[in-house]
């Protein structure tokens, strides 16, 4: 059975949810940066390097 009411909404059929302005859609999430666990290994491995380097000697 269809419905022909005038909703802001079609999931709105409680009265005080009618009153309320419909929701926005959000905006989609930035898209993840693949290699940032990479450029922080490398980092890492780096920065372990020149220590350990610079205690030898």
């Amino acid at each position: 059975m269809a419905q022909h009411l005038a909703l802001p909404a079609p999931a709105a059929r409680h009265p005080f949810r009618q009153q309320l302005a419909q929701a926005q859609p959000r905006k989609p999430a930035r898209p993840h940066n693949d290699d940032q666990d990479l450029r922080l290994f490398a980092l890492s491995f780096t920065a372990f390097f020149i220590c350990i380097y610079t205690f030898i000697f």
